[in-house]
């Protein structure tokens, strides 16, 4: 059985005034025509004669609404720019047209403003100008638009709409059916955050760059001073210690090359209030505004850097360098979210073709699940590189009023620091992020280890 289809809705209805009207002029001249009043019949007239002026010219096209935005390299806590535009594609002028938005909370309107001069002023606090409705005219064949400025937030896709707008003609007798607009999406980039760490690598393994390795090639770091060789070239001939030792020396240099960065996210908790820009920073916040940080560094010195998920989705950016590998950095953390999963994800994320054994493998953890301390203990034990950087934030604090919650929390963070106390003894460096310099002093210890004398081999 097939159910009847509904009847489509119309595209005008008529308004309480024209029912008003309607029914004012229509007692009136029945009581006219009971009573034999005339006056009655004169008082009924421009009632009648105004509705029917009115309703002359009728509308019959609806009003069209869209939705845009700037396009541009939205960063948080920069300027917010888009528009809601209602037009009027018919010959009717539309008497009023109301307009209505929907923004999301992380891009605060701060001003709004229609064609012909301001109609909002500041918002406070969190809450936007654009709760309330604005109200326009609109004439045949143009559009108004509705300018909205403000500020983004927070990192991530955020939604300017959906729009809606309702529109009434011929003086207010006939309303149109709310006509919406499909929203547009901001990407909104993280802040990336001062960040400079030292030259120190533990390994740097690819064919040019600004790391200095243990392997001897052209490069600007004195490696010492050797007997000339075929293929030597002139300008390395060290003059003083070849007349010296009456045969020509050159200067021998270490070669200079890049080094893989890889970030792995860890997704797998959430912990903090996320307070936008300016205010607190969530684990997630921490994470992925730290991630861009690092990445913009190293890939500003010509390494190599990929991004990974320690999560049920796994996410994956090949390692890449440059400019463009920097944007789809950025690209790609917008995505970044908190899942969690009963599961653990270390065997699809860590596949031996995934991590280079020579690659520097920074960890981004709240440390909140004991998974991401035995990942980082297998990473150690696999002999990779490995920094683990803590994102929970130092000024988070345990529920008030709630029983033994306190106790409770202190018991957790004892247990906590207990687990980082073991991730040390294993091998693996926890430092807090702290901007720049947060790395340094980890990365001359991973360093200096590498290049240590190994005993009884890897």
């Amino acid at each position: 059985m097939s159910l009847p289809d509904r009847p489509a809705p119309a595209n005008w209805a008529p308004t309480w005034a024209l029912g008003r009207a309607v029914l004012l002029t229509g007692l009136l001249l029945v009581a006219a025509v009971l009573l034999g009043r005339v006056d009655l019949v004169v008082l009924a007239a421009p009632f009648a004669l105004g509705t029917a002026y009115a309703l002359r010219r009728r509308p019959t096209e609806l009003p069209q609404v869209w939705v845009t935005a700037d396009e541009g390299h939205l960063v948080e806590g920069g300027e917010l720019t888009g528009r809601v535009s209602v037009g009027n594609p018919g010959a009717v002028p539309y008497d009023v047209a109301v307009v209505r938005t929907r923004v999301s909370p992380w891009l605060r309107v701060e001003r709004a403003s229609l064609a012909g001069g301001a109609v909002a002023g500041r918002s406070g606090g969190r809450r936007s100008v654009v709760d309330r409705p604005f109200v326009t005219s609109v004439t045949p064949d143009t559009a108004v638009d509705l300018e909205l400025t403000g500020a983004a937030l927070r990192w991530g896709r955020h939604q300017l709409g959906p729009a809606g707008a309702r529109v009434a003609a011929a003086q207010g007798l006939l309303v149109s059916r709310a006509v919406i607009a499909e929203p547009v999406v901001n990407r909104v980039y993280p802040k990336t955050e001062p960040f400079e760490a030292v030259n120190a690598m533990p390994r740097a393994a690819g064919l040019v760059g600004a790391h200095h390795s243990r392997r001897a090639g052209e490069g600007g770091e004195l490696a010492g001073v050797r007997v000339f060789a075929p293929g030597d070239r002139l300008r390395r001939i060290d003059w003083r210690v070849s007349l010296r030792a009456r045969q020509l020396h050159v200067a021998a240099t270490l070669s200079d090359r890049d080094a893989e960065v890889v970030v792995l996210l860890d997704v797998l908790a959430e912990a903090g209030r996320s307070g936008g820009i300016t205010g607190t920073a969530s684990v997630l916040d921490t994470t992925v505004r730290a991630a861009a940080a690092i990445a913009e560094h190293y890939l500003h010195r010509g390494d190599r850097v990929a991004l990974l998920e320690y999560g049920p989705s796994a996410r994956r950016l090949r390692p890449a360098t440059g400019r463009r590998q920097y944007l789809t950095v950025l690209e790609w953390l917008l995505d970044v979210k908190a899942q969690f999963s009963p599961h653990e994800p270390y065997d699809q994320v860590f596949g031996p073709q995934l991590l280079s054994a020579d690659a520097l493998v920074v960890v981004l953890t709240p440390l909140l699940e004991e998974r991401s301390a035995q990942m980082l203990a297998r990473l150690a034990r696999s002999g990779r590189f490995v920094v683990a950087v803590d994102t929970l934030p130092a000024d988070l604090s345990p529920p008030k009023d709630r029983g033994w919650a306190e106790v409770a929390y202190r018991l957790w963070r004892l247990d906590r620091d207990t687990m980082i106390a073991q991730l040390r003894e294993h091998g693996v460096p926890v430092v807090p992020w702290a901007g720049a310099g947060s790395l340094d002093q980890v990365l001359r210890d991973v360093a200096r280890l590498a290049t240590a004398p190994r005993v009884g081999g890897r």
